[in-house]
């Protein structure tokens, strides 16, 4: 096996030695032990006049360079981390201070060094371990060159360097990293998601580990499960495998132990000198615990663990976890793309995950993102590059969101003659297949036993070429992938043969568009990203912050520019030189569906009626059309979450405060739910369960905004687990309405209230001009005339708060007016006025009937101190925490 194919993920006992000074203790004292390289000294080439070789010998002075005391760090997150760097990300990102920012200084490469201490003896060996550094480097280590920037290339080109004749007891370490140019490089790119860093990634943004072993060393563990019956019905087959390397001139005879929970495996394996082997144990489990996807069950987890012997001493070992599972993947009749999870049809319902724009890493924060996309409904995040770290797969696993990962678009990942969204590409050389081979090993070997991980897509907006294609899956298949693999994530004229047809679309928007485009859905399918087949990465645009957040990177003069200047060029909104600087198309439909805005609140109040009633038709639409004719299997939502603070495409903003988009997802993904169908003015019942079942009822009332009733009905009907079915046409109840008129939606099993809804509604729908659609928009030529609202009467909310224990309250909502109390927006902030985040509301922004009582529970962590309360027709109030 090549040093290519020899990657990384060596993922045994980790030894990391908190707290102390890793000059003085030695990183790794045992074998099968993994030591993280705890910080780094970083400075520039043009500061630095001695050279790579003689850095890389113990005792250099490096007191005037940067001093992140971080393992992982891009060079911008090195310096933000350096305690003489006295700019903070706050700073960085306010206003358009990033555009000011010296790039200049990143255009030569950088030195990342550290010194480390080892007790090296005879018969023990060392390895390297790099995980990817963005996007090249070379390597050095005690005065020697281990690997030049050809080898040591690619964010994501893991490799496990030996270096047992080259260490010592005290050893220094020197990265030459050197600038990343996008269309030049396999980096980690943003594309038009927003301005990218001033760094372009550049940087050690992976852990680099030094791992010990004996005589033998393990290479990644893998696990396969096969069943003998249909997945839950009978017993399951678990299977551990590992090569395995002899490191030594002369045979040895291996003994392997492995475990499976309780279980014991063992096996002699004998080497000749210098050979690769493998090794290989397996089991049977009865009723095995299957691992299941948050919202159908227990994420159930199994520990497997392989360690090798020589002569009764252990020589390496590993440990992973893994999960029970199976995932199977079809394309249907109309050619679109549907996964089943454990023999059950999976509808997946998500949103493109973004890192942070600077790569770093914070797993607290990534948990609470993930909880947030539990919180709203949803099931899976794409990652379109942004591969992460293990943690990111641990954390999804433990939760229960599935995951589909696959290489980014529009650089080089994509650098094809055929990729006419590339101007001259720079076509793949030789190295960059060899690239290309150290990267895939590198992330299916970190990917192979996660149960949360849905496939895995070869390509993103095209297909690779042949001999890239067959690199890909050669390795995916040599590491026992047992998971889907999808060319690209769009539809175009050509695939890979040996992967298959495409069988997603891509053809948007990535713009604002009514909330009944996503219903408009015709036989011949020629509706974009309507509510059928897959669609891998869509969505109307939206995610506008509250005014909280916003006065945290926006000026005054910023703020200005959102209502007074509707079509002018926004720094925080995408890369300047893309469709989407501005919020045009978007301040089209706000002025002429709401009117013109009187000032900055109005109009925020405005984007948040926008946002909800955008992202409820897009995933009640795909929800309810789950059991069409030509079902909706699948949607990624543009997007999931921001880089850097920006003013759309997201669920919850970078501060992770949720707002008028993350609570019209909530309600369009419940679990058991009622819709409605903007264009045929019908009535969806929703289970995206795989157990309930049985008698709901549906209740349905439609109000004119002065309170009186205009009709109202109740539909008796049956629920079926992972089905929708349309239960009741509205349209001669909303034949007669010649104003805006609110419709609300209640779904009850008789005695608990499973799903309650509210819809505001013109006389007539927005017109869209399907004919002049572009890839990222379909322009509205006459909008909803949905002005009224802005002019209704002023209602009185009673809220009181209840509760005040650590963690959880309940707040009451009483509308004591005469008509509805409409889009009540509820805040918990702190004794200072600061917003809690992350905070999860069981619901909100929600319209009140007259006379109508809700209740509403939130949880957080951190001391609340007041709930602050408003609404279209409700005036600001605040009430206290008891």
């Amino acid at each position: 096996m090549s040093r290519q194919k020899y990657t990384v993920l060596l993922s045994g006992l980790i030894a990391s030695i908190a707290g102390v000074d890793g000059r003085s203790c030695s990183i790794v004292s045992a074998p099968g032990q993994v030591g993280e390289i705890p910080k780094w000294d970083v400075q520039s080439t043009s500061k630095v006049t001695t050279e790579p070789l003689a850095l890389a010998q113990p005792g250099v002075d490096t007191s005037s360079w940067h001093h992140p005391n971080v393992p992982r760090c891009t060079l911008m997150a090195c310096l933000l981390a350096s305690p003489d760097f006295k700019q903070t990300d706050a700073d960085l990102f306010y206003s358009d201070n990033l555009e000011h920012f010296d790039r200049d200084q990143f255009r030569v490469p950088w030195y990342y060094r550290n010194e480390f201490v080892l007790k090296p003896l005879a018969g023990q060996h060392y390895f390297l371990q790099t995980n990817g550094i963005t996007s090249k480097a070379d390597v050095f280590l005690n005065g020697k060159k281990v690997a030049d920037k050809v080898l040591q290339s690619g964010a994501y080109g893991g490799h496990s360097y030996e270096i047992t004749d080259i260490v010592n007891r005290t050893n220094a370490l020197v990265f030459k990293v050197y600038p990343t140019n996008y269309f030049q490089d396999f980096g980690v790119g943003f594309v038009d998601w927003n301005p990218q860093p001033p760094d372009n990634g550049t940087g050690v943004w992976r852990d680099v580990t030094i791992k010990q072993t004996g005589p033998v060393a393990l290479g990644p563990l893998r696990v396969t499960t096969t069943f003998d019956k249909p997945v839950g019905q009978g017993s399951a087959v678990v299977t551990l495998k590992a090569t395995i390397r002899n490191l030594e001139n002369k045979v040895v005879t291996v003994d392997a132990d492995g475990s499976v929970g309780s279980i014991k495996l063992t096996k002699s394996v004998t080497l000749q000198p210098l050979a690769l082997g493998e090794v290989m144990l397996q089991t049977t489990i009865e009723k095995p615990n299957l691992w299941w996807p948050a919202t159908w069950g227990a994420q159930n987890l199994y520990t497997a663990q392989l360690s090798v012997s020589v002569d009764k001493t252990l020589s390496d070992r590993t440990e992973r976890q893994f999960g029970i599972r199976q995932v199977t993947h079809q394309i249907n009749a109309h050619n679109d793309s549907i996964f089943s999870v454990n023999g059950r049809p999976f509808q997946v319902l998500g949103a493109g995950y973004s890192s942070d724009m600077l790569l770093r890493w914070d797993s607290a924060r990534f948990e609470s993102q993930m909880r947030y996309v539990l919180d709203m409904g949803m099931n899976t995040v794409r990652l379109e590059g942004k591969l992460e770290h293990p943690e990111f797969y641990d954390i999804t696993d433990r939760l229960g969101v599935m995951v589909m990962p696959g290489w980014e678009c529009c650089d080089k990942w994509e650098a094809w003659s055929y990729n006419d969204n590339i101007e001259s590409p720079a076509v793949w050389s030789d190295a960059d297949y060899a690239t290309a081979n150290a990267s895939i090993y590198h992330e299916a070997a970190t990917l192979q036993t996660h149960p949360s991980v849905l496939m895995y897509f070869v390509g993103s907006d095209f297909w690779p070429d042949d001999r890239a294609a067959a690199i890909y899956v050669g390795a995916l298949k040599a590491l026992d992938w047992q998971l889907p693999i999808v060319p690209y994530a769009a539809r175009k004229d050509g695939y890979p043969a040996i992967v298959g047809p495409p069988s997603m679309k891509m053809d948007g928007p990535y713009d604002w568009v009514p909330p009944n485009y996503w219903w408009d859905v015709t036989p011949s399918s020629d509706r974009l990203g309507a509510a059928f087949g897959f669609g891998s990465e869509l969505g109307p645009g939206v995610g506008t912050p509250e005014l909280s957040s916003l006065r945290r990177f926006l000026s005054a003069a910023d703020l200005d520019d959102l209502w007074r200047r509707p079509n002018t060029s926004l720094w925080h909104m995408s890369a300047q030189d893309s469709s989407f600087a501005t919020r045009e198309i978007y301040n089209l439909g706000l002025y002429g569906r709401y009117g013109a805005p009187t000032g900055l609140e109005d109009y925020l109040l405005k984007a948040q009626l926008m946002d909800y009633e955008a992202t409820r038709a897009e995933y009640e639409a795909y929800s309810a059309l789950w059991s069409a004719e030509r079902p909706a299997t699948g949607l990624v939502y543009w997007m999931l979450n921001g880089a850097w603070p920006n003013l759309h495409w997201s669920l919850f903003d970078y501060y992770l405060h949720p707002a008028g988009a993350y609570f019209g997802t909530k309600v369009g993904s419940r679990i058991e739910h009622v819709a409605y169908d903007y264009v045929k003015k019908g009535v969806y019942l929703i289970n995206h369960s795989i157990d309930r079942s049985g008698a709901r009822m549906v209740e349905w009332e439609v109000m004119g905004l002065d309170g009186k009733s205009v009709a109202k009905g109740t539909v008796a009907t049956t629920t079926v687990p992972n089905g929708s079915k349309s239960v009741a046409d509205l349209s001669k109840a909303l034949g007669v309405v010649k104003d805006v008129v609110f419709l609300r939606l209640v779904l009850s099993d008789g005695e608990t209230v499973l799903s309650r809804n509210v819809y505001w509604l013109g006389p007539t729908v927005d017109t869209l001009d399907w004919e002049n659609s572009s890839w990222y928009h379909t322009p509205v030529s006459k909008f909803a005339d949905l002005s009224a609202l802005m002019k209704m009467r002023s209602a009185a909310v009673l809220t009181t708060v209840s509760g005040g224990g650590s963690g959880g309250l309940k707040v009451v909502l009483e509308n004591k007016a005469a008509g509805p109390a409409f889009f009540v927006r509820l805040d918990l902030v702190d004794s200072a006025g600061e917003d809690i985040n992350p905070v999860f509301w069981s619901d909100n922004y929600v319209t009140l009937w007259p006379g109508e009582k809700m209740e509403l529970d939130v949880s957080y962590s951190g001391k609340a101190a007041k709930v602050q309360f408003s609404g279209t027709n409700v005036a600001k109030a605040e009430v206290a925490v008891p």
